[in-house]
């Protein structure tokens, strides 16, 4: 058993550092006191699907450039996309590495992504480009990367509610954008809602009667 003799301690387990002050501990390892959990995922099939999907997106946006935009000089629009990408992989790290703050940072990194898209659109003369193709973009992917942390994370019941709730907010603000005519390309808003739709629809149908049993715990009816 491992010994700290500056807080004159007895560890159990395979410490190398005193969890007390951290300082350096004698005696042989003893056996972890505490059981070993397994994770309820595979930390390689999350990853393996989130790097298909991210090919996916990536070869429609290339499609995209060479059937659609030939005619247009300035591609910029679909090179979005990557944004996207990017910002599906940070939310489904975060979420196996934290699963507990996944939401609420979803919502900050779409909301911090979205302001200085939108600031930076603003300073160079408002083209309309963050509310018409960054901010649908970034939404539509965090819908994608949230069904990823769902269904292969195995999110809790009571989880499920809040990705639900989120995954409308997300795909409900580019829609709203588009009813008030700031978007100058209503085609990246109008998938962003539509998928967002369907999410929501799958999740309710995947796990509906737990769902409601949670929203009646939740709101007391």
């Amino acid at each position: 058993m491992k010994h700290c003799s500056e807080c004159a301690v007895d560890i159990e387990g395979a410490w190398h550092t005193c969890p007390l002050c951290r300082g350096t501990v004698e005696g042989d390892t003893s056996a972890d006191p505490f059981p070993a959990i397994p994770l309820t995922f595979s930390r390689r099939r999350v990853l393996t699907v989130l790097f298909l999907t991210s090919i996916g997106i990536i070869l429609l946006s290339f499609a995209a450039q060479l059937f659609f935009s030939r005619a247009i000089d300035d591609i910029g629009p679909f090179r979005y996309a990557w944004l996207g990408v990017t910002a599906m992989w940070l939310i489904v790290l975060m979420a196996v590495r934290k699963r507990s703050n996944v939401a609420k940072g979803t919502v900050y990194m779409v909301v911090l992504i979205g302001l200085v898209c939108t600031y930076w659109d603003y300073l160079t003369g408002w083209h309309g480009w963050a509310l018409s193709y960054v901010v649908p973009i970034v939404c539509a992917c965090s819908v994608v990367a949230l069904l990823i942390t769902v269904k292969v994370m195995r999110i809790e019941v009571g989880e499920y509610i809040v990705y639900s709730g989120l995954t409308v907010v997300l795909g409900l603000a580019p829609i709203a954008f588009l009813f008030l005519g700031w978007v100058t390309n209503p085609v990246p808003s109008s998938i962003c809602g539509a998928l967002s739709l369907l999410a929501l629809g799958l999740l309710q149908l995947s796990r509906g009667a737990d769902v409601k049993h949670e929203l009646s715990k939740r709101l007391h009816l």
